[in-house]
């Protein structure tokens, strides 16, 4: 609604109102009627500037004066009112053929550039063809065949030849595996069935609360952490594996970056750290395992053992060689001094995909997940599968052997996680979780006394009784790696909610 001044009767430019009277004038008009006469122009009484009130309103647009008064008038204005729309037409038709050319110009480049890419994922799938023709065969046996060692080829002039990427499993390698494994068992003999002293009581483990969270140790454009890992020797030091491509070393008492590790193509799905040296490892999807220096901050080794993706990782207890799983249904045994892959197995007669795979403590036997639910132990020395542990359903998540040698668990996607002994080679435990329970983590402390339980939650059972003695549910995401401190004296967690989290007294 407009407002109308009370003197002219017209639409204000700069409104203001009168206290005294109510009315509403133009500003102009009754400072020029207060100076005459001093009063409000609608009742007589006395009025002055000071007590106007401005009113804030939009700047009136003053209407047009008609000019269409007459059919000639009337002609005019419809005459140039199609003309501003033809000018118009005009310039939008120009505006479009032009844009259809810079679309055509964009379009043909795109092409071209789709051209030269296929062109270049051409040359390379050649190129690696041709590399898998060059690598020599010798380190790749399946079980039903397997030498126990590959004998070094010569030249013509009776001189070696270069070692080939996979130079098999000689009895120098063997002796070594078997010695630790005696000198394991033997100081796992001696230990007896004692607990430690310093291990922390399951009162005690019960109390445990959250006492820190760190959310910044990975890039939030691609959040997740995949995989977690704790140094043996020095347990304040630990290793997560990224979907960002990135693997990080973080100090829990500076809590701090220690070093971050760039050189994987595709996300972070494994990690290792050495229990004796500034040392880690990584595994990912692009197919490479990667040994890395903490101190130098940068990769010594690429180890090149499967043609899929690298999904499991475990060291041996010399803390010499790996252990690799991939979707190419292969695992791999590779000296990490070297990068090269001593021998390579697969079951011909599964032919699925391995998941995970982990090391028995003794270092002989070890067990690798499949993407059929089913559960193999292999012999590393004979590199044969000596035995299969069937009643999952779903693809195997997780592996953890206990330290006392008899135990297995697994994990898989049925909501459950199985216990297995090894003596009988038989299920006798089974734990069943919540509706949906994604097991993502399983790791035995190292006395063996806990395992804790790592996917939809944190939980830690005790072992023998198998009850449930602590549940944690900080995290918003899923929980991907779970592990303990020295003695359980803390516990770790991260997730792919890209948080590592730490829970203790």
């Amino acid at each position: 609604m407009s407002l109308v001044c009370a003197i002219c009767n017209e639409v204000p430019e700069h409104p203001c109102i009168s206290p005294v009277s109510n009315h509403v004038f133009e500003r102009r008009l009754i400072e020029k009627y207060i100076a005459e006469n001093g009063t409000d122009p609608m009742n007589g009484q006395p009025l002055s500037e000071e007590q106007l009130v401005d009113i804030k309103v939009t700047h009136p647009i003053r209407p047009k004066a008609p000019s269409a008064t007459s059919i000639p008038a009337i002609l005019k204005s419809l005459q140039d009112e199609w003309d501003a729309v033809m000018l118009h037409s005009f310039t939008l038709r120009q505006q479009l053929q032009t844009t259809r050319q810079e679309l055509s110009h964009a379009l043909y480049q795109h092409d071209a550039a789709c051209r030269v890419i296929a062109r270049l994922n051409k040359e390379v799938t050649a190129a690696r063809e041709a590399l898998a023709t060059l690598k020599p065969q010798a380190g790749l046996v399946a079980p039903q065949a397997v030498p126990a060692s590959q004998p070094a080829a010569a030249g013509a002039g009776g001189e070696p030849m270069e070692i080939s990427e996979q130079v098999g499993m000689t009895p120098e390698i063997i002796q070594k595996l078997q010695d630790k494994a005696t000198i394991l068992t033997t100081e796992r003999k001696k230990r007896g069935k004692t607990v430690p002293e310093e291990l922390v009581r399951a009162e005690d483990l019960s109390k445990y609360r959250q006492v820190a969270s760190h959310a910044g140790l990975h890039s939030a454009s691609v959040p997740g952490i995949l995989s977690l890992d704790v140094c043996p020797s020095d347990t304040s030091k630990v290793l997560t594996g990224g979907a960002d491509k990135n693997v990080v070393v973080f100090d829990k008492n500076e809590e701090q970056i220690v070093a971050t590790l760039k050189g994987h193509a595709k996300k972070v799905t494994s990690v290792i750290y050495h229990p004796s040296q500034s040392v880690v490892f990584s595994a990912s999807p692009d197919a490479t395992i990667r040994v890395w220096s903490v101190t130098g901050g940068n990769c010594i080794q690429v180890v090149r053992a499967h043609e899929a993706g690298v999904t499991g990782l475990s060291l041996h207890a010399t803390g010499d060689y790996l252990l690799s799983s991939s979707e190419d249904q292969y695992w791999a045994f590779s000296d990490i001094q070297t990068g090269r892959v001593l021998t390579k197995v697969t079951d011909e007669s599964a032919g699925c995909a391995l998941t995970c795979a982990q090391f028995h403590p003794d270092g002989l036997i070890f067990g690798t997940g499949t993407a059929d639910s089913q559960i193999k132990i292999w012999d590393l020395k004979e590199r044969t599968n000596v035995a299969n542990f069937p009643g999952h359903s779903g693809p195997v998540t997780s592996i953890a052997f206990s330290e006392n040698g008899y135990y297995l668990a697994t994990g898989a996607q049925d909501s459950s996680v199985k216990l297995w002994d090894l003596r009988k080679l038989k299920n006798f435990k089974t734990i069943s979780l919540d509706n949906n329970y994604e097991v993502k983590s399983l790791v035995f402390d190292q006395s063996g006394t806990y395992l804790a339980v790592g996917g939809s939650d944190i939980r830690v059972y005790i072992c023998k009784q198998w009850s449930e003695v602590l549940n944690f549910t900080d995290h918003t995401g899923l929980v991907t790696g779970v592990s303990f401190g020295e003695n359980a004296k803390f516990l770790t967690s991260a997730g792919m909610d890209r948080s590592l989290r730490f829970y203790s007294l």
